[in-house]
This record gives C-alpha cells, structure tokens and sequence, in this order.
C-alpha cells in the first residue's frame, strides 16, 4: 500500500503523510482520546514525523475523518496507536478497514510482532486478528516518562 489508497465506501485510506490533517488530528486526539487527552500540538507532531501515518477521507471533500500511526523498525516490531475515528462516521467499519489497511501495508516487512493497548475497542481489532497476548506477565513497561 505504500502511499496508494485503498477504498471503503465512500472513504479513501491512504499512507501518504503528506495528507494527514496534523492539526485535525491532534484536535481529536488532545481532545477526544482518553489516551492522549492534554497531549501538546508538539508533543502529537513529533509523535507524527517518527511514524508511519495513515488517514482515512472522505472521498468527495477530502476531509480527514480518521487517523492511525505505527511506530516500527521496519524489520521486528510495530507498535499501532492513536487510531481515532471522527465520531461522524464511527459505526461505519471504517475503524476495521483502516486497521486492516495498516496491516496489510505491514506485511511485507515480515514483522514478529504488532502490539497495541486499547480499552475500548477490542472487538474492533479482533476483526483484523488481533488476539489478547498469551502470557501478558511476559511483558514490562515503563511507564510516564
């Protein structure tokens, strides 16, 4: 998928950075995403510019109307985050195809392992194959830097 689109209805996901809406999405994200509530328009910047970004828009205006972003080696491990879907067009499935369009532009690199936390919406990336860890006492983190 590089920076080619893939369609879901009248929606268009792309990995293209150069279309991400950075001030849209730290809007939603600072203001609507109980994980980065607060979260500076610099901090979400740089988050941006050190990550893969993918944006789902509305085919007719153009308009972003979702974001995800994957931290990654490229060669081991990806970590999916800030995936927010504008509450206008959540129920749609676009939340499932855009994180099924994440993984397929990760395929190719032949990742061990892509992670992510959520508190809300597993069902949402079970769809795509995502499945609870099995042995989560394996893992540490540090947290609150």
């Amino acid at each position: 998928m590089n920076d080619s689109v893939t369609l879901h209805g009248p929606y268009e996901i792309s990995a293209d950075p150069a279309r991400v809406d950075a001030a849209r999405v730290h809007q939603w994200l600072s203001t609507d995403a109980y994980w980065a509530l607060g979260r500076s328009r610099a901090k979400q910047d740089a988050a941006i510019a050190g990550s893969l970004n993918f944006g789902a828009y509305d085919g007719r205006s153009g308009e972003q109307v979702a974001y995800a972003r994957v931290v990654t080696d490229r060669a081991t491990f990806a970590w999916l985050c800030d995936v927010y879907v504008a509450p206008a067009v959540r129920g749609s499935g676009l939340g499932t195809a855009l994180v099924g369009a994440v993984r397929a532009h990760l395929e190719p690199f032949g990742l061990r392992r892509v992670l992510l936390a959520t508190a809300d919406a597993h069902g949402v990336y079970e769809k795509v194959g995502f499945k609870p860890l099995d042995d989560p006492g394996e893992w540490m983190a540090l947290v609150g830097q």
